[in-house]
């Protein structure tokens, strides 16, 4: 498959991922994931490497499969060890680019809220502001344009759990345009007009996913102890959606 890859040196491999990419071999997916694609890259690259002495390729995080954006892979056991550390103490700097529904009240604020599955359906992951199930979850959020209906947020995660930004978005009242795990595949703002339904739709099929993509991603090399910062932009289905949007507004002088 073809790899977007954004840097590369003897200790991290930084890749754009694509939205509909699986990150990892499991249940369902043991071929065509972006794990596959770079042990292929690997193979092709050196061919004194087989499949049998392929080096460990360290997953530090990951992206979920309908997410475009940045992810670091690690190539050696001390990049490995340097980087899940840095997640796991949250020094990694991550921001994404999010188009939501409805108008946010503030122009930006931060969402605590436990994150963990759902007690009825384990697929799904929920918010919890109490605590009492799952894992410590906190975004940042600020508005970057408003589209009336929907709005266009840069997140800002402090802590990495799995859906976060989905859940704590939806939590507030405001999931993820085109998100069908998280109700934002349907209208949630808007007109009743069938004028605009077809708008809304026109938009689903521009981006058929949720509206996410992670720009930015920061954090200091195992090898060089200095400072990496590494931005990407945006795909062209989020791209095409948000100008659609911005194009709307306009026309019809929404505030």
């Amino acid at each position: 498959m073809p790899l977007n890859i954004e840097y590369e040196d003897d200790d991290v491999m930084i890749i754009n991922k694509p939205p509909g990419l699986v990150v990892h071999p499991a249940s369902g997916n043991y071929t065509g994931t972006l794990i596959n694609g770079v042990a292929w890259y690997l193979l092709q690259k050196n061919n004194a490497i087989s499949e049998e002495t392929l080096p460990r390729w360290g997953l530090v995080h990951r992206i979920d499969k309908n997410t475009s954006g940045l992810m670091v892979l690690a190539k050696t056991e001390r990049a490995v060890r340097s980087l899940a550390k840095q997640f796991f103490d949250h020094t990694v700097s991550r921001q994404y680019i999010a188009l939501v529904w409805g108008d946010l009240a503030e122009n930006s604020g931060t969402v605590v809220a436990h994150v963990g599955r759902h007690q009825r359906f384990r697929k799904l992951f929920d918010a919890y502001p109490e605590g009492e199930h799952g894992k410590e979850a906190i975004t940042h959020y600020k508005v970057l344009e408003r589209f009336g209906y929907v709005t266009l947020v840069q997140c800002m995660l402090e802590t990495g759990r799995t859906h976060q930004i989905r859940v704590h978005m939806q939590h507030i009242g405001h999931p993820l345009f085109n998100d069908s795990t998280y109700g934002g595949d349907k209208i949630v703002k808007g007109t009743v007009f069938s004028k605009y339904r077809q708008f809304v739709d026109n938009c689903f099929v521009l981006c058929p996913r949720q509206a996410l993509h992670a720009k930015t991603l920061g954090f200091i090399h195992p090898a060089t102890g200095k400072e990496s910062l590494f931005e990407s932009e945006l795909p062209e289905d989020m791209a095409a959606v948000i100008a659609k949007w911005r194009a709307y507004t306009s026309n019809n002088k929404l505030s």
